[in-house]
């Protein structure tokens, strides 16, 4: 794969490489996919939470019942 860059971003690429420990700019990009992907994960993780239906309420006795329920499968 090719990638065609104006002279602006090469620059700040090969500066990423240089300063920011990494081996190559291969290495840099593949960097950059993996944190798109993890980003995208999480936002797709929020709008599924947020759209979804409130969960219990977090008081005490969910919480001893949580406790309660951890301690029965030890």
């Amino acid at each position: 794969m090719n990638v065609s860059l104006p002279n602006e971003l090469k620059s700040y690429v090969d500066e990423q490489v240089g300063d920011g420990g990494y081996g190559s700019t291969s290495e840099y990009v593949r960097d950059l996919i993996r944190r798109d992907k993890a980003r995208q994960h999480l936002r797709r993780v929020l709008i599924d939470g947020a759209s979804s239906k409130p969960g219990p309420i977090a008081d005490a006795p969910y919480f001893t019942s949580l406790r309660d329920r951890m301690r029965a499968d030890v």
